[in-house]
């Protein structure tokens, strides 16, 4: 899969629609808006899913561009990556063909909270996805902008106010109908620039504002609530003017491990890697960035940035004195330039060289491109569904940093999941939704549409209450046949993969649990592990693999027949070893939450009339974010205990109020049917 042959970038051209009448039809059953992570890994889910899909964008060589820093992964971000890849997603494959430094964060701590990521060469990434989407039966990509939805009167037999059909064109253009409409606009909607004391509209530099009239629509027409956040890019660096002797130097793994569960290798050989460096600022830093205030009118309001991942004039203002550490970063194989990850700024252009200057691997430092920060719109995701549809409007999803995201991971699994509810919407199934029991994806998604955003929200492992199941290592298992069997976005080559890994490791497993012996014969049989003398029972091969110092390499060696045909699992089964009895803990947990989240609550529910003792308080909450499930509003910040057992008991009287009524009118058809039959026999022949 990683010796394909990438078409050139002028094939993709010639293949896009550049205007609208070139179009092969004017009806799909999904129209993506943005070519972004979200909306490249949502046209290409739609479109597995069976979705004839139109994507959308404002400029066709920006499909798949690396907008700020060119990596993928991360401690949770990785998580996210590993488990879109699982659902057959892009980003893991190109993150494994663009990759040119790998490496495994947190591998001090277990496997659970690893962080698989990977410097990218911005060319090789953006070339891969759009080689993808070219390959995609049933994904057409238009250049132009959207200039508002078309809303309609809603299907009064499904829950909502309006009902989107399609879109019109700006400049001029006509109207393109669809099912359903995914806006991944990122930082588009109503975006700004700022660079010192200049604004200009919009949301990439280089690039055309969006339309006003898309966010007419959203908050005139469909009455959505918005709001505003920020974010910001460091300037992009001349790598022949970096004294890289100054700085210290961190090399990739020498092993590089893919992201995708497809690849056993990555493009970039081991050697081929480049490193990266790793330096810090200066009181000097700190001394530009107080004589630019007056001239820095971003850092000036009041509009919430990315608390991970702030601007090195926020850094410094909230940690004054100290140094902060600033990662320069490779670009690409052949890229002439360096990213300072950690120097986001937006202060005039000269004083960003005055800045970068006063840190000693960058004192001769040239700056390519000025670094600039942005404000945009995003609408408030408690309006949205675990699906990702606005509740409020028929065929309407959101995905990205619409939603109130930042970072291309949690962009890309919203955008995978929005693409297969839109789908499913377009096709008249049924919506699906992924657990926080099950995924990190779960984890996302529950949070955005139970608790909303106060500023840019971002994926950490820490999120997640049941990481010890939720692993890296374990994406597929979890969610591939799942995403094959259930969801229909899983291609048949991934799943019997999937399957054979899984039948595998079950063989293996039950190979290791039938090896049982004497703690004196382990030790005899494998004096490399530090099993206790006081210990007198016996241990099974699986108890063995539990030790710190075991490995499965160890027990195939002793075992050779019966464990050597899983060698290919080495690592995944010391995995599974090390965490089985932390998984077994927490499945009662686990079972009680599934229970929560499968009674539904339904949507069309007045909470200000519901006949059960609830303060005003929590029916205005649960009012507002209309909670899909009782284990969504058991999450929702002020929902006492008293109130949910309160709903409980509402869900439980409603559900025997329902069985019966349906019992009585059962029973009532088969009395008509009897009655009809006693007419009919007592008629003359």
């Amino acid at each position: 899969m990683l010796t394909k042959k990438l078409p050139h970038f002028q094939s993709f051209l010639l293949l896009v629609s550049r205007r609208a009448h070139r179009l092969t039809r004017q009806q799909y059953d999904v129209i993506v808006v943005g070519g972004g992570h979200a909306g490249t890994e949502a046209a290409a889910a739609a479109a597995r899913m069976g979705a004839e899909t139109l994507l959308v964008t404002q400029k066709v060589n920006t499909i798949g561009a690396l907008s700020c820093n060119p990596s993928l992964g991360g401690v949770g971000k990785g998580q996210l990556v590993k488990e879109v890849d699982a659902l057959d997603g892009l980003c893991g494959r190109a993150g494994d063909w663009a990759g040119i430094h790998f490496s495994i964060l947190n591998r001090r701590k277990g496997p659970a909270v690893w962080g698989p990521r990977a410097q990218l060469d911005r060319q090789r990434y953006r070339e891969f996805i759009q080689s993808e989407l070219l390959g995609t039966p049933r994904l057409t990509v238009l250049e132009g902008s959207v200039e508002e939805l078309l809303v309609t009167e809603p299907n009064p037999e499904e829950p909502g106010h309006h009902r989107v059909n399609g879109i019109r064109l700006g400049n001029g253009g006509h109207s393109i109908s669809a099912s359903s409409v995914i806006l991944t606009t990122g930082t588009f909607l109503s975006g700004s620039l700022f660079v010192g004391q200049t604004t200009v509209p919009g949301g990439r530099i280089g690039d055309a504002p969006s339309s006003a009239g898309l966010s007419h629509t959203l908050k005139e027409r469909l009455g959505l609530r918005t709001g505003r956040l920020r974010t910001g890019t460091p300037p992009r660096i001349v790598k022949d003017s970096v004294d890289f002797s100054l700085a210290v130097l961190h090399p990739p793994d020498s092993h590089p491990t893919p992201f995708s569960f497809m690849n056993k290798h990555t493009r970039c050989k081991p050697e081929e890697q480049l490193p990266c460096y790793l330096t810090q600022t200066t009181l000097g830093v700190e001394r530009v960035v107080k004589e630019s205030l007056h001239l820095n009118c971003h850092i000036q309001q009041d509009t919430k940035g990315p608390r991970y991942c702030p601007s090195i004039e926020s850094r410094v203002l909230r940690f004054p004195g100290r140094e902060h550490q600033v990662w320069l970063e490779p670009e690409g194989v052949t890229s002439e330039l360096v990213y300072p990850q950690g120097l986001s700024m937006t202060m005039p252009p000269d004083m960003q060289l005055r800045l970068i200057r006063e840190i000693p691997a960058l004192h001769r430092a040239e700056i390519h491109t000025p670094g600039y920060g942005v404000q945009y719109d995003f609408v408030c995701p408690t309006q949205l569904s675990p699906a990702l549809q606005v509740k409020s409007t028929q065929g309407l999803f959101l995905a990205g940093q619409i939603n109130g995201t930042t970072g291309y991971e949690e962009a890309a699994a919203q955008g995978l999941w929005a693409g297969v509810n839109a789908a499913r919407w377009a096709l008249s199934m049924p919506p699906v939704a992924l657990s926080r029991t099950e995924s990190y994806i779960g984890v996302l998604i529950d949070d955005l549409v139970t608790r909303g955003v106060t500023e840019p929200y971002r994926m950490f492992t820490s999120r997640a209450e049941f990481r010890t199941s939720l692993r890296p290592d374990n994406a597929d298992l979890r969610l591939t046949l799942k995403g094959f069997e259930e969801v229909g976005c899983v291609s048949s080559l991934r799943y019997h993969e999937a399957v054979r890994v899984r039948d595998n490791l079950q063989d293996a497993l039950t190979a290791l649990e039938s090896i049982v012996l004497s703690t004196t014969n382990w030790r005899k049989r494998l004096p490399g592990v530090l099993i206790s003398e006081n210990k007198s029972a016996t241990l099974s091969g699986m108890d063995v693999l539990n030790y710190n110092n075991g490995s499965f390499e160890m027990l195939a060696s002793v075992f050779p027949e019966l464990l050597s045909p899983y060698l290919e699992f080495s690592q995944r089964l010391k995995i599974e070893a090390v965490y089985r009895p932390h998984c077994d803990l927490q499945k009662k947990e686990i079972e009680r939450i599934q229970k929560e989240e499968s009674m539904s609550l339904p949507e069309d529910i007045d909470y200000f009339s519901l006949p059960v003792s609830l303060s005003q308080e929590v029916r205005e909450i649960l009012d507002r974010v209309r909670p899909s499930t009782l284990g969504a509003a058991t999450r929702l910040q002020g929902i006492t205990p008293a109130a949910i057992v309160h709903l409980l008991n509402y869900i439980r009287h409603s559900g025997q109020k329902d069985r019966r009524m349906f019992r009585n009118q059962q029973q009532q058809k088969v009395d008509k049917e009897k009655e009809l039959c006693a007419r009919n026999a007592s008629l003359p022949n």
